[in-house]
């Protein structure tokens, strides 16, 4: 009997210490998920006290509960900074899981508008570079026969002049081919071009979005095994140029491209396995516009801001829903059936927000017809970031901070900040042009810029 009473107290204790041990597991673990929501933080540093719009975030919750992130990005802002926008009422906030979640009391923070700086990082040094870059940068192009049964994959296509949403592409060939870079002498080569073409890839009955990642892995063995110039640096000083999305997996068969060589592309997010920021580069997607500039002064911009698109991603479908009836915001969750132009030019802040990917056209869009772009983007890398600073003449928000877009944007309108954001903004339209030859400081001459500064680290890795 003695015996038994003792295995019952044992038994006893055990229950009861696994009780003990899974109140502690609970609590432990219920403190650490609210942390999560406490400690929410992004580095930026500009101070905005603002409180959400009434009721606006509890209704983005109900109904896109179960919407499920298009890229699995947390909702964090593109760049480094330091201030913040704080507020004590429940913002939205994306949970890293793919939903939008309450954040309680978390603060919030915001990327800063930073007027004040000029429109390039080091002015002084970027124009020094630029002139040793345009006497010196040589780049070999891999040649092909307009009898090669894939010319159309290879080759520049001069017939005429580029449009369409990767019109970015095409230029960058026939500007190359038209420029003083390129050099028939390999030994004089600072850099190899890769003359595919993922966008003529994707056309191309042969091979179609199916086979692009085959073809490459077969291109990528020919040349290293017909020319020397891959193997001396395992194509560390080789770059392509991609504007569609489809090139962010092209790679798939051939690592070492993505690994090694110079990625110049449009889908420059630096949060997603391909791309990385300092050895790739990012090219922005310019819709081309030929004619004249149209122009309208600020002060005849009366609407505050504007977005128009289809709906293909958690944060367009979270701006229309919390926007579509304001009437200082015009927003719209379809593609408009009638021109663009007006809509551009008769706002002040242009809505560059991200869909399957962090590129669109709508940044070229906004600059192009003098409406300060708001990068509506996480994790962008945006292009010519190196050179330009993006603080000056755009406003760059988190994607969590969709809710309080409309006093950010009113904020720095009752200030003199629009006026200056606007002024700077004029100063860079250059660099987001594209031309059959190319011209000073645009958009070619910009990736040439961002390949030669990328030429030094290549060295540094051949040497090694």
């Amino acid at each position: 009997m003695a015996i038994k009473a003792s295995f019952k107290g044992l038994f006893f204790m055990i229950s009861a210490s696994l009780i003990i041990l899974r109140m502690i597991f609970f609590f432990v673990t219920s403190i650490s998920s609210t942390s999560k929501l406490i400690t929410f933080d992004h580095d930026h540093h500009h101070h905005f006290d603002l409180k959400p719009p009434s009721d606006q975030s509890s209704d983005i919750l109900n109904q896109y509960d179960d919407v499920v992130r298009d890229d699995g990005l947390p909702a964090v802002a593109s760049q480094k900074g330091g201030g913040e926008i704080t507020t004590s009422q429940e913002v939205v906030h994306d949970d890293g899981g793919g939903q939008l979640s309450a954040g309680g009391s978390t603060p919030s923070k915001v990327r800063p508008v930073n007027v004040e700086q000029a429109v390039y990082h080091e002015k002084d040094i970027f124009f020094e570079d630029y002139k040793q870059m345009n006497k010196t940068l040589k780049i070999y192009v891999y040649p092909h026969a307009k009898t090669d049964p894939f010319a159309n994959i290879f080759l520049p296509d001069n017939r005429g002049s580029p449009g369409g949403n990767y019109a970015s592409e095409s230029y960058f060939k026939i500007a190359l081919s038209m420029s003083h870079f390129v050099t028939q002498d390999p030994s004089k080569a600072d850099l190899f071009f890769l003359p595919f073409s993922i966008a003529s890839m994707r056309h191309d009955k042969r091979i179609g979005v199916d086979g692009i990642k085959d073809f490459i892995k077969d291109y990528i063995f020919n040349i290293s095994h017909e020319y020397p110039f891959w193997n001396r640096t395992g194509g560390a000083d080789h770059f392509y140029v991609a504007c569609h999305s489809v090139g962010r997996t092209a790679m798939e068969k051939a690592p070492e491209v993505s690994i090694n060589a110079i990625q110049v592309v449009c889908s420059s997010s630096y949060f997603l396995q391909g791309y990385t920021a300092h050895k790739d580069a990012s090219v922005p997607q310019i819709w081309p516009r030929p004619g004249v500039r149209p122009t309208r002064h600020p002060s005849k911009r009366e609407m505050l801001a504007f977005y128009a698109g289809a709906m293909n991603s958690r944060v367009r479908k979270s701006l229309v829903h919390t926007w579509i009836n304001d009437s200082e915001i015009r927003v719209h969750q379809n593609r408009l059936k009638t021109p663009y132009s007006e809509s551009l030019l008769g706002s002040k802040f242009c809505i560059h927000a991200k869909g399957f990917e962090v590129n669109t056209a709508r940044i070229g869009d906004a600059i192009y017809y003098g409406c300060v772009p708001v990068v509506l983007a996480d994790h962008y890398d945006l292009p010519f970031g190196d050179v330009l600073n993006w603080d000056s003449f755009s406003v760059v928000v988190s994607t969590q901070d969709i809710a309080f877009l409309k006093r950010i944007l009113n904020k720095i309108v009752d200030s003199d900040e629009y006026m200056k954001l606007q002024k700077n903004m004029l100063q860079v339209q250059k660099h987001f042009q594209w031309h059959k030859i190319p011209v000073d400081f645009d958009t070619f001459y910009m990736v040439m810029y961002e390949l030669w500064v990328r030429r030094s680290s290549v060295r540094i890795h051949s040497f090694n």
